[in-house]
């Protein structure tokens, strides 16, 4: 195999908060002599869906030197737990998907075993006032996590909340300062290589030609290179994820309290989000247009928000599902170029993320290897269909039965391998990561319980260690983390103490 010439010019198509953050990483991380240049049109609006995420997103803003305080203070930023469910399982339950895990294995046992069997003995509490991330966030608490495994902190693990506009200009501040170069302008022709198929350049209006060896497609839905000059095709998730529109608005923040979770609400037609920031609160209806039109959709947001609301309802349109090849030739695509699942665990920045970091660990040559083609194109395959999975656990474990939407989702068709995993946690409480699964053990643990899947049974491994000593660990971990918990600082007094914000909501 021949080894090619190395990449000397990367160009990104689409700014937002996927083109900056990629361009962030590459004016870091890719070598000396690389240039990386990064097409945008400012008349091209961006969709901001993606303003809550999962704990990942600590290790991207590190491997760029991001200092925490200053990256929340400039998107207004918050600290995020975990994810609170209202009326998903059943009308007037709800329950918490916190960061980190449940209590501490027993024996080489999983700590949710001996729950399952204390439940069996009749004791009726919460799994979530074993996990300490659970815990703060209900009390409004927040304290950051230890690196002293001694230390009842380092069980503690968070994400953000931040405005998605202001991080991509964060992101673009220090891009440009690593030297990207950002050309305006809307592109209106692609051109293919006619020998080899690759992008051989973009024409910009005013006849200005901008070329290239590698080619990243952050162009939104729209897939202008993936999709429209390459053709990847596009694998639709409707059959299972039938929700295909969102209605987005902020609004005011209503009292001083900053909530360190995300809060994700059912409705007849899907569910809602309400993500609180420093300065505003983030809210969206995320629905099938099968079960509720627009309007309706946008008058229940507007019924539902808790402050005044600061802008009109904006509604997207999407269809749940990824693209079937994510790189093909010299193009790569990321963001919502290379595919959507609706943001219900907060994954949509961690799938640019994750394509960022397979990208640089297949970094190429002008030669584009298909193994390494091949390679990340699987690996990204494995993860998105993890993430679909997962979410799609969330609506197929519902006891509601007073919508049209609601009743649809319980008997809607699974993908085989959510099947296998339900089924095998059905008997004795049993999880396994297969392929390095995006969620760990614990987030399938609260998400099946919430959802009030228990299972029948229980490992019979946990029946060695005596009632008595079972009982008394679990009693001193509930104290353990309720006195852990009150002693931390309110959210928003570790906010204000640490990385306030100048912004103002519009």
């Amino acid at each position: 195999m021949t080894i090619g010439a190395p990449v000397r010019s990367v160009v990104i198509v689409g700014g937002g908060t996927a083109g900056w953050m990629t361009a962030a990483a590459l004016a870091r991380l890719v070598p000396t002599g690389t240039a990386v240049t990064l097409v945008e049109s400012d008349a091209i609006g961006t969709v901001g869906v993606g303003e809550a995420t999962i704990p990942p997103i600590r290790a991207f803003n590190a491997m760029l030197g991001i200092d925490e305080a200053e990256f929340l203070a400039a998107t207004a930023g918050s600290f995020k737990l975990g994810i609170e469910f209202v009326d998903w399982a059943a009308l007037g339950e709800r329950y918490l998907h916190p960061f980190g895990g449940f209590g501490f294995d027993i024996e080489g046992v999983r700590f949710h075993q001996y729950w399952r069997r204390r439940r069996a003995a009749g004791v009726d509490e919460d799994i979530g006032d074993y996990a300490l991330c659970a815990v703060a966030a209900r009390a409004g608490r927040f304290a950051p996590p230890s690196a002293d495994p001694a230390s009842i902190l380092s069980q503690m693990n968070h994400a953000y909340h931040f405005d998605a506009g202001l991080y991509a200009q964060f992101l673009r501040a220090r891009a440009e300062r690593g030297g990207v170069r950002r050309i305006e302008g809307e592109i209106v022709e692609v051109t293919l290589d006619g020998e080899t198929g690759h992008v051989r350049h973009v024409a910009l209006a005013g006849d200005r030609i901008v070329a290239g060896d590698l080619f990243i497609d952050c162009s939104g839905f729209r897939g202008l290179l993936i999709e429209e000059a390459l053709g990847a095709g596009y694998e639709d998730w409707t059959r299972w994820l039938p929700c295909d529109r969102a209605v987005a608005m902020p609004s005011a923040r209503t009292d001083r309290a900053i909530a360190p979770f995300t809060r994700s609400t059912a409705r007849p037609a899907g569910w809602q989000w309400r993500i609180p920031l420093q300065h505003r609160t983030g809210n969206g209806y995320v629905y099938s247009s099968a079960y509720v039109s627009d309007d309706e959709a946008a008058a229940t947001l507007v019924a539902n928000v808790d402050g005044r609301p600061l802008a009109d309802p904006r509604v997207l349109r999407f269809t749940a599902g990824r693209r079937r090849r994510q790189w093909i030739g010299n193009v790569v695509a990321l963001g919502l170029a290379s595919g959507f699942a609706e943001p219900l665990e907060s994954t949509s920045l961690h799938m640019v993320q994750t394509g960022i970091s397979k990208l640089l660990a297949l970094f190429p040559d002008q030669g584009f290897s298909p193994v390494e083609i091949a390679t990340y194109n699987r690996l990204a395959e494995v993860q998105f269909d993890q993430v679909r999975d997962f979410l799609v656990l969330h609506y197929h474990a519902t006891r509601r039965t007073d919508s049209p939407f609601w009743r649809d989702a319980q008997t809607r068709a699974i993908p085989d391998a959510l099947a296998e995993k339900i089924a095998l946690w059905r008997r004795r409480g049993r999880l396994f990561r297969w392929e390095d699964d995006l969620f760990a053990e614990p987030s399938w643990v609260a998400v099946l319980l919430g959802q009030g899947i228990v299972p029948e049974g229980w490992d019979r491994l946990a029946d060695g260690v005596p009632t008595r000593e079972i009982d008394a660990r679990f009693d001193r971990l509930r104290t353990m983390f309720a006195d852990a918990a009150a002693r931390m600082p309110r959210h928003e007094d570790y906010l204000a103490n640490t990385c306030p914000t100048r912004v103002r909501a519009a």
